[in-house]
């Protein structure tokens, strides 16, 4: 009864109109790849954990290098137990707080400035966008490592491409998850840096739905 309660409380359009109107990091910075998550992408991704795979409703969801909290306030607004969002930049974890506390969320998500290496536990899943590994090379795969370690099941973005695919379903198989499906996606980025020559880029991303160690 709660479920179908919750699918006509949140729908997929009113969920991607709510998170885009959380607001990117004020001043992000290039080393760390802060490029935040679109909104219909963080939309459909949450639905698809949601309501296809059943890994979010009354679920512990953990959000690795969360930003200002797209994918974290998503997973508790469809209907997540708890949520807890971690990220190095202490700017972007206080606007995660802020609009949590706006989007009526704040008793569900909990916020850490951090290391992802400073979280413990298990948690039924995480979600993650991380660093693509273009400014500092392989930072994308201690997200995964860290990912298996931690959850059940896994949502993680990385860079498009066979080669990079074969490299990371490689690399995940290695240290004892399973990819499951490979999701191909288009994410419309913004002008944010100086080095953008364009006023907005589309880049071909894949979601990977995986299989962590605890499962």
């Amino acid at each position: 009864m709660g479920r179908i309660a919750q699918k006509r409380l949140v729908r997929k359009r009113d969920l991607e109109r709510t998170l885009s109107e959380i607001p990117p990091h004020p001043q992000p910075k290039a080393y760390l790849e802060q490029y935040t998550t679109p909104s219909n992408v963080a939309a459909e991704t949450l639905y698809l954990a949601a309501y296809v795979n059943d890994d979010i409703i009354d679920k512990t969801v953990l959000d690795l290098g969360c930003g200002t909290g797209r994918l974290s306030i998503g997973a508790a607004l469809l209907g997540a137990k708890e949520v807890v969002g971690v990220d190095l930049d202490r700017e972007s974890v206080k606007v995660a707080h802020k609009n949590a506390e706006q989007l009526g969320v704040k008793d569900n998500t909990n916020w850490i400035i951090g290391d992802i290496g400073v979280i413990n536990g298990v948690f039924d899943t995480t979600l993650q966008n991380p660093p693509f590994g273009v400014q500092q090379k392989r930072a994308d795969r201690r997200f995964i490592t860290r990912s298996l370690e931690l959850s059940k099941r896994i949502y993680s973005f990385h860079k498009s491409g066979e080669s990079n695919r074969s490299f990371i379903k490689r690399f995940i198989e290695e240290h004892g998850g399973k990819v499951t499906t490979i999701f191909p996606l288009t994410m419309e980025l913004p002008y944010m840096f100086k080095f953008h020559t364009k006023k907005k880029r589309s880049i071909r991303v894949d979601l990977y739905q995986i299989e962590g160690k605890s499962s």
